[in-house]
């Protein structure tokens, strides 16, 4: 599978963004990969931010994320979102999405093969 991100911009803090990536497949349908989002600011390690199963109905978030935060997938499309509202400036860092070969739903990015190449979020405060 291949991805790519997209959506990331620059926005004041309390905006919001939305985030998609785009999904590529050969061989093996996109309904049943998970898809999570993982982000890296500068200087720091990348971090988990949401994932959600193959069908949408395993979704976590991290807690600094969560009741801010939304992923949600249109398998027709080939196609995740991650709505991002209340925005912080600790928010900032490059988005990216990302699949696992494995049927699992994690959040550690060691499980997860498949990258795309990133989007740039910079919120403002």
């Amino acid at each position: 599978v291949q991805l790519q991100a997209s959506g990331g911009g620059l926005v004041q803090a309390g905006g919001s963004l939305r985030l998609s990536c785009a999904a590529s497949v050969s061989g093996r349908d996109f309904s049943t990969y998970t898809i999570g989002w993982f982000r890296q600011a500068l200087g720091n390690e990348r971090e988990f931010v949401a994932t959600t199963s193959k069908s949408g109905g395993t979704i976590y978030y991290a807690d600094s994320v969560r009741g801010r935060f939304t992923i949600s997938r249109d398998n027709a499309k080939n196609m995740v979102y991650l709505q991002m509202d209340s925005l912080k400036p600790e928010d900032t860092a490059v988005y990216y999405c990302a699949a696992p070969e494995a049927r699992l739903v994690s959040k550690f990015s060691r499980h997860y093969e498949y990258w795309g190449q990133g989007t740039l979020v910079t919120v403002s405060s």
